[in-house]
């Protein structure tokens, strides 16, 4: 597994902004910054935070409309 995409690293912000892209994205393919900022109830600058931190680390990618999910990296150490 890529060390980049340790899920642990991963703040509970951060997890929390994720799933508020990942619902959305799965069923249109993006998510915008407004739709985030009302899903999470976080600060817009919080969310932005995150996703810099999101989008560095490849979970997070951004679209022309918004963001979307990157590659499906989450695995199990053994």
């Amino acid at each position: 597994m890529d060390p980049r995409h340790d899920v642990q690293a991963l703040s509970d912000v951060d997890i929390h902004v994720y799933e508020a892209v990942a619902g959305p994205a799965v069923e249109h393919g993006w998510v915008g910054m407004d739709e985030l900022v009302h899903i999470t109830g976080l600060p817009g600058e919080e969310v932005r935070e995150s996703l810099e931190r999101l989008i560095g680390q490849g979970y997070v990618l951004p679209t022309p409309d918004g963001y979307g999910l990157g590659p499906h990296t989450f695995g199990v150490w053994r």
